[in-house]
């Protein structure tokens, strides 16, 4: 483990919970963020319009 000096200085039943948090904290404020700041996502999240592609009308080949 590269920083098993690290637990001399910080006791492991502190630093891990510490650490989970932090990441959790994160996690939570990218996910805000991405709620609030672009439109696309709520519309995901809450079904968004359902929108049906309709297929372009075949052209006939007969010629008259």
């Amino acid at each position: 483990m590269i920083y098993s000096k690290m637990w001399c200085v910080v006791k492991p039943s502190v630093g891990i919970p510490v650490f989970i948090a932090a990441v959790a904290i994160a996690s939570f404020s990218v996910h805000l963020a991405l709620t609030l700041n672009t439109t696309w996502v709520k519309n995901f999240l809450n079904g968004g319009n359902k929108v049906v592609a309709a297929a372009p009308a075949a052209e006939s080949t007969v010629k008259k």
